[in-house]
C-alpha cells in the first residue's frame, strides 16, 4: 500500500480491472500497471485511507446499494463506481475487486487481471488479521482521526453488502475464511468472459504482464517490489499512535477545562 493517493486524470480511462484479493501483490501490480499504461492506478487501500473523509463516505453510500435489490440500486451502483474510478488506467484491491461485473459494463474494453499467489500462503498472511484483529477497539482508537474514524463503518458496509454477498454463506462466520479464495476464483470465472480473464503472479515480473497488456517489456527498469502487508502494518501502527495521542490531547483539554472551571467557580 502506498502512502499517497493517486489523482485521476481526465483523459485517462480504465484499461485494467485488478481482480486480485488483498495480499496478492496488489500494490506492486498497481505500480506496474501505472508505469506500463502511463497513468494513475486506483489502489483501494491507499486511496481509501489517504483521501479526504468525503471519499470513504462516498464509497459507503455506494456499497450500501448492495446486494442490488432493484433498478434504483443498480443505477446508483453503476454511477457511483464510474464516478470514483473515471480517470484511472487501472484499479486494484478492495473495493474495486468486488465490483468486477459493474466495471466490465462501464469499461467494456478493459482486461480483468487477477493477481494470485499460493492460496495457503495467502491465508497465512490474512488469518492473523481476521482471527486476532479487534475492530471494536481499533475503531475507538481511530475515532478522533478524520477518514480513519470511518473505517469500521466502511468495513461493516462492505461485509453486509457485496463482500458478504460473494463470499459469506448462511451459518458461517461473517468474516473472511480460507474458502474465500476458491469462491473468489469461481466468481470471476462465472462472470468474466474467458478471453478477458487473466491470472498473474507478481513474482513473475514484467514479461507475463506485458504480454497480457500487449506492451513492450521495459528495459533497465526494475519491477516494483512493494510489500502490501508491511506497508499496511506500518500505516496502522502509525495511525493507532496518532489516535492515542489525539485521545490524550482530548483528555488533557477536558481535564484542564474542568480544573480551571472549578477554580473559577470557587472564586465567585
Amino acid at each position: 500500500m502506498g502512502q499517497t493517493a493517486s489523482q485521476p486524470v481526465p483523459d485517462k480511462t480504465l484499461k485494467v480491472i485488478g481482480a486480485g484479493l488483498s495480499r496478492t501483490g496488489t500494490t506492486s501490480f498497481g505500480a506496474a500497471c501505472s508505469y506500463l499504461l502511463d497513468g494513475p492506478c486506483y489502489h483501494g487501500g491507499t486511496q481509501m485511507l489517504n483521501s479526504p473523509e468525503s471519499h470513504i463516505k462516498r464509497w459507503i453510500e455506494i456499497i450500501r446499494h448492495t446486494p442490488v435489490k432493484g433498478e434504483a440500486d443498480r443505477v446508483a451502483l453503476h454511477d457511483g463506481v464510474k464516478e470514483l474510478l473515471d480517470g484511472y488506467v487501472a484499479c486494484t484491491d478492495l473495493p474495486a475487486n468486488a465490483f468486477v461485473e459493474e466495471l466490465m459494463e462501464i469499461y467494456p474494453d478493459a482486461k480483468v487481471i487477477c493477481t494470485v499467489r499460493d492460496p495457503e500462503k495467502w491465508w497465512n498472511s490474512m488469518a492473523p488479521i481476521v482471527e486476532k484483529g479487534n475492530l471494536t477497539l481499533l475503531s475507538w482508537i481511530l475515532a478522533p482521526l478524520p477518514t480513519l474514524r470511518m473505517f469500521r463503518t466502511y468495513h461493516d458496509a462492505i461485509d453486509d453488502g457485496r463482500v458478504g454477498e460473494l463470499y459469506f454463506r448462511p451459518g458461517e462466520p461473517k468474516r473472511p475464511t480460507r474458502l474465500m479464495w476458491e469462491r473468489h476464483i469461481e466468481h470471476l470465472k462465472k462472470v468474466v468472459p474467458k478471453e478477458k480473464l487473466f491470472f498473474y503472479d507478481v513474482r513473475d515480473g514484467w514479461e507475463p504482464l506485458c504480454a497480457i497488456l500487449g506492451v513492450p517489456v521495459p528495459k533497465d527498469v526494475p519491477f516494483p517490489r512493494l510489500n502490501d502487508a508491511q506497508a499496511m502494518e506500518t500505516f496502522m501502527k502509525t495511525s493507532a499512535r496518532r489516535g492515542l495521542m489525539a485521545w490524550a490531547s482530548i483528555f488533557l483539554t477536558v481535564a484542564g477545562v474542568g480544573f480551571y472551571g472549578a477554580k473559577y467557580a470557587r472564586l465567585i
